[in-house]
C-alpha cells in the first residue's frame, strides 16, 4: 500500500531557531509520512547553535539546517506544499508569497527563544520548552487520520493545533 508524503513548510521572520527546531521534529516523528521544511521572512543567514544543540539533545540530526528564505519555496519548481504553518507572531503578521497549490495554513505562534536574556543555562530551558512544545504540536499534527478527513476539517485541526500549550 502506497502513502502520500505531505510536505511541511514552517516559517519564521529569521528561520534560525523555531522553524529549524519543527522541521527537525517532524522529519524524525514523520516516518516518512511527512517531509518538512523551513525559511525565514527575513532568514538571519545563520542556525542559532542552541537550535542545533536542542535537536541533538532530543536525538535527532543536526545537520543539513540552513537559515533560508522563504522565497526559495515560492519559486517556480520548488517541491509544492500541502502545509505552510508560521511558528512566530511577526512572520504570521507578514505578507506571504503565493503558495503553489493552495496548501492548508495554520499558526503555531512561540515566542522567539534566541531573545531571551539570562545565563546560558536560563537560554537552553528557553530552546527546550519550544521545543517540547512543538512536539507536542507536531504529535497532535501526525495524530490526524489525514486520509480520512475532508481538507477544511484538516485545515480547522491543524490551526487548533497552534492553540496548545
Amino acid at each position: 500500500m502506497t502513502h502520500t508524503i505531505h510536505n511541511v513548510l514552517f516559517i519564521c521572520t529569521g528561520n534560525s531557531a523555531r522553524s529549524v527546531l519543527a522541521e527537525g521534529l517532524l522529519n524524525q516523528l514523520g516516518n516518512g509520512r511527512f517531509k518538512a521544511f523551513s525559511a525565514g521572512s527575513h532568514p538571519r543567514g545563520e542556525v542559532h547553535p542552541l537550535a542545533l544543540a536542542t535537536l541533538r539533545s532530543m536525538h535527532i540530526p543536526d545537520v543539513g539546517y540552513r537559515s533560508k528564505s522563504w522565497g526559495e519555496f515560492a519559486k517556480d519548481g520548488a517541491a509544492s506544499m500541502d502545509f505552510v504553518i508560521t511558528v512566530c507572531d511577526q512572520a504570521a503578521g507578514e505578507v506571504c508569497p503565493v503558495w503553489p497549490g493552495q496548501p492548508i495554513t495554520a499558526h503555531w505562534g512561540l515566542p522567539d527563544p534566541a531573545a531571551v536574556e539570562g545565563t546560558d543555562e536560563e537560554k537552553k530551558r528557553a530552546f527546550m520548552d519550544t521545543a517540547v512544545t512543538l512536539k507536542r504540536r507536531v504529535e497532535f499534527m501526525l495524530s490526524l487520520p489525514m486520509a480520512k478527513l475532508e481538507r477544511m476539517a484538516i485545515q480547522h485541526e491543524v490551526r487548533e493545533i497552534g492553540k496548545l500549550k
